[in-house]
C-alpha cells in the first residue's frame, strides 16, 4: 500500500514538471534570431516596392559550413491581408524572394545571389552588409488591383534560413539543431498604400 500510495503522489510532480518542460521548450526552440526593422511599402515605377533592414549574425557552425562550400538560402517572406469580419482574412498578397550565399574558393570571394543578380565581396562580413538590407523589391506590380492606393491592409514580412535546400546530409543534421535554426518572427505593420508613381 506504502508503494502505490508513493507512486500517485510522484506522478502528478513529473506530469507538472513535463509540462513546464512542453511549455518552455517552445519558447527555446524559436527564439528569433533576426530583427527587422524600418519595413516600408513605397510607390516605384514597377509598382510598389518593400525595403526593410534586418539584423543578425552567423554563428561559428554556419560560418564554417559557407566556408567549406555549403550554400546558404535565405528566403524574405512578405503578406498583405485585409481583415474580414464574416471570414478567414484576405490575402491580398504573397511574395517569397531567396537569397543564396556562398564561397568560391577560387577567387576566395564570397557570393550573395538573388534572381538573375550576382554580387562578390571580399569578406563574409560584406556579403552579410548587403544581404542585411532589403531594398527595392517590388511586392506589388502596377496594374495590379489587389489594394489600390489610399486602401489599408495588414503587412507582414519575416526573413528564415531555409535548411530544405540545404544538400540532404545537412538537413539532416541540421533538424532540430539550433545551430542551423535562423529565422525573424513576422514583423506586422498597418499600412496604407500611397499614391502610386506616375508613369514615365
Amino acid at each position: 500500500m506504502a508503494s502505490s500510495t508513493a507512486f500517485s503522489t510522484s506522478v502528478p510532480e513529473r506530469l507538472r514538471r513535463w509540462l513546464l518542460l512542453a511549455l518552455f521548450l517552445p519558447l527555446v526552440a524559436w527564439a528569433a534570431e533576426i530583427e527587422i526593422a524600418n519595413p516600408q511599402v513605397q510607390a516605384s515605377e514597377d509598382g510598389y516596392a518593400l525595403s526593410a533592414d534586418f539584423r543578425f549574425e552567423l554563428n561559428s557552425r554556419l560560418e564554417e559550413a559557407v566556408s567549406k562550400g555549403v550554400v546558404l538560402y535565405f528566403v524574405a517572406d512578405f503578406e498583405m491581408t485585409r481583415g474580414r469580419w464574416y471570414w478567414f482574412d484576405e490575402k491580398l498578397v504573397s511574395r517569397s524572394q531567396v537569397f543564396s550565399l556562398s564561397y568560391h574558393a577560387l577567387t576566395r570571394q564570397y557570393r550573395l545571389s538573388t534572381g538573375g543578380l550576382h554580387q562578390s565581396f571580399a569578406t563574409l562580413s560584406d556579403a552579410l552588409a548587403v544581404l542585411s538590407r532589403l531594398r527595392n523589391w517590388t511586392v506589388l506590380e502596377r496594374g495590379d488591383r489587389s489594394l489600390r492606393a489610399g486602401e489599408s491592409a495588414q503587412a507582414a514580412l519575416r526573413l528564415r534560413l531555409d535548411i530544405t535546400q540545404l544538400p540532404r546530409p545537412f538537413q539532416i543534421s541540421a533538424l532540430g539543431n539550433k545551430d542551423w535554426s535562423l529565422s525573424s518572427d513576422w514583423k506586422v505593420w498597418q499600412l496604407t498604400l500611397p499614391p502610386a508613381q506616375e508613369a514615365k
